[in-house]
Parts: C-alpha cells; sequence; structure tokens
C-alpha cells in the first residue's frame, strides 16, 4: 500500500527494531503493536488515517518479527523485554508517555506495559485480548 511508510530501524533496548513511523513527530504519540503472527504491516488501513488525525503513529514489528533483531535466548522474549522495547521507542521519539493499541499478542504486551511502566501509557485500547489476571 503507497500509504505505509518506508522502514527505520531503530536501536533499542539491546535490540534493532524495525519501525513505520507516520504523522507529525509533535503529534501525540499512539503505538501500534502488531499481533501472531502478524507485521506491523497488518496496521496499513489504520496508519494513514491516524497520522492524518494529527498522531504521531510508530508502529513497530516487534523483536522476532519482520526485519528487526531475532535475539536466540528465549529469556530475551520475556515480558520486561517485549516492554522495554517499547519504552525506549518512547525514548528514542522523545516522549513521555503515549496511548498504545495492541491486536493478539501486541495486546498481551500492552497490558503488561500499562502495569510494568503505568507513567508512560497514556491510555491502552487492546483488540481480540481481554485483560486476564492470574
Amino acid at each position: 500500500m503507497s500509504d505505509f511508510p518506508e522502514p527505520r530501524f531503530i536501536d533499542v533496548n539491546g535490540v534493532t527494531l524495525e519501525v513505520f513511523t507516520a504523522g507529525d513527530p509533535d503529534g501525540d504519540p499512539l503505538v501500534l503493536c502488531h499481533g501472531w503472527p502478524e507485521l506491523a504491516y497488518s496496521w496499513r488501513h489504520q496508519v494513514p488515517a491516524l497520522a492524518a488525525a494529527g498522531y504521531h503513529v510508530i508502529a513497530p514489528n516487534q523483536r522476532g518479527y519482520g526485519r528487526s533483531s531475532r535475539p536466540d535466548a528465549v529469556t530475551d522474549y520475556d515480558i520486561e523485554h517485549l516492554c522495554g522495547d517499547l519504552t525506549a521507542l518512547l525514548d528514542h521519539f522523545g516522549h513521555d508517555d503515549a496511548v498504545f493499541v495492541g491486536h493478539d499478542w501486541g495486546a498481551i504486551v500492552v497490558w503488561n506495559l500499562a502495569m510494568l511502566h503505568p507513567r508512560r501509557v497514556r491510555a491502552v485500547a487492546n483488540l481480540s485480548v481481554p485483560f486476564l489476571i492470574r
């Protein structure tokens, strides 16, 4: 799709993430977290509309997906690392917090991000996966 942005490769939290951004870098940040087995491209219809609405849209391919780094150790994919990638992206772009939208596996990451780093999460919107308390 021609409206989907070209990737940027950003070093954060010990990995390199393939990240797609659109919209005003000074706009309200909105981070789109894809599910499994999807990629950031799954947000291709939402990115242009959200950017046009004034958001700074950030859609990373999470570690292990697309052309993002694929660490060998299973422990490098725990929730602390996945959430750390997202907070490091906020730091990279100079945002204190953001609205996070997650789908499927991305929803699980975003639910946990809100609990682990509540000051970095302005709001959460999740699709297809409810919040579960163990």
